[in-house]
């Protein structure tokens, strides 16, 4: 008995318009990011009127001892002042499509190009957010990439690209805000020296981050915290995914979501125990930043003792770092359409990302909001 089947062509195929896009991840950092002083992340928009470089100016706090009787003239003190420099540059990217293309496509491909392109620029710009913290920052050096043909929006020197000596020369100065292993006896003035002394037990914890806070208390010039309540100082502590989970895997930390969180009403969708989102410990918000080991410099891989792998945290108060824009991000359309054949969109926008320092009397180039820890950071089995 002859049974029909459906010759392949005739097959029915069911193509749907509604397009499913690729996960970007938001910008983590967005909560500290703001105009304000007090922003972690200040959007600084100067350059908006023209320019490719900004002055930031730093004044340190007076210091001297005081008089009571003495001699006051001749005995003033000089205010501590400093401009520090930050460049920007542009970033662009755009999609064109001739129109055979779009004739065969079963998708709007030109509808795609735009929300494309402005996750693109959103993923490019928190990037290049954890690029800069792990620069080396450079006193008045324009970045070594400015004008080329990719640009360099990031100020400093890209932490793979920093040569040994600017290295030690950052972690000379700044000596009163980094912390290696969690053990001050770590310190060495050769960059990767110190390093090296961080072992595979000395992951991020409690211990070591309430270290990180006291130590980041007596940094000069002083870290203005994030915020202050009632006396209370509190802090901001970015983190990759690595470190992050050995900090939720601390026994202290377990506890203290354990015994300290309320159980009651939605005591239970708060904790972190259960539940994604930022650790709370005595004054620090701890935020879990995934792109910070996606980012990690090489340098980062092989570092540790033994040639583990070891990563930064980054403990932050109000403005570590300048987010200068000189255009805020711009649809842009293609104009040479070869009689209409090509149709084309694009954006760009023209930004620089700093963090800010300071170079003080004695000659030394350190970070204004930023205390950087330094832990074992094992990638998973």
């Amino acid at each position: 008995m002859a049974v029909t089947t459906v010759q392949s062509n005739n097959k029915l195929i069911v193509f749907r318009k509604e397009v499913t896009r690729e996960y970007i991840r938001q910008n983590l950092f967005s909560p500290y990011i703001g105009s304000e002083l007090t922003a972690i992340i200040r959007v600084i928009n100067d350059l908006k009127k023209g320019g490719e470089q900004i002055n930031i100016p730093l004044i340190a706090r007076l210091k001297n001892v005081p008089i009571a009787t003495g001699t006051l003239v001749g005995n003033e003190e000089n205010i501590d002042n400093y401009g520090d420099r930050a460049w920007i540059d542009w970033a662009r990217n755009a999609v064109r499509i001739p129109r055979s293309e779009e004739q065969k496509s079963s998708i709007d491909l030109f509808g795609q190009a735009r929300p494309l392109l402005e996750d693109w620029g959103k993923e490019l710009q928190r990037d290049e957010i954890i690029d800069a913290y792990y620069a080396v920052p450079l006193a008045s050096t324009a970045p070594a990439g400015l004008g080329s043909a990719n640009g360099q929006r990031v100020n400093g020197a890209f932490f793979d690209a920093a040569t040994a000596a600017q290295r030690n020369t950052w972690v000379t100065d700044n000596v009163d805000r980094v912390l290696f292993g969690g053990a001050v006896g770590n310190y060495s003035a050769v960059f990767a020296t110190a390093a090296g002394n961080v072992t595979a037990a000395m992951t991020l914890s409690a211990a070591s981050l309430l270290k990180m806070k006291r130590l980041a208390k007596k940094a000069n010039p002083r870290i203005r915290p994030y915020k202050l309540k009632n006396g209370r100082e509190y802090f901001v502590v970015f983190a990759g995914s690595n470190c992050f989970r050995d900090l939720q895997n601390d026994t202290t930390i377990i506890t203290a979501n354990t015994q300290a969180r309320p159980r009651e009403g939605d005591g239970l969708d708060k904790n972190p125990l259960f539940q994604d989102g930022d650790l709370l410990y005595n004054g620090l918000i701890i935020r879990e930043i995934p792109e910070m080991d996606v980012r990690l410099p090489t340098f980062y891989t092989t570092a540790g003792s033994g040639a583990i792998q070891i990563a930064p945290v980054w403990l932050v108060g109000q403005s570590s770092m300048a987010w200068c824009w000189g255009r805020m991000p711009t649809p842009t359309f293609l104009k040479e359409d070869d009689y209409q054949f090509f149709r084309g969109v694009g954006i760009m926008m023209a930004y620089g990302m700093k963090t800010i320092a300071k170079l003080t009397p004695a000659g030394l180039y350190k970070n204004w909001g930023l205390f950087t820890g330094y832990f074992a950071s094992a990638t998973d089995a």
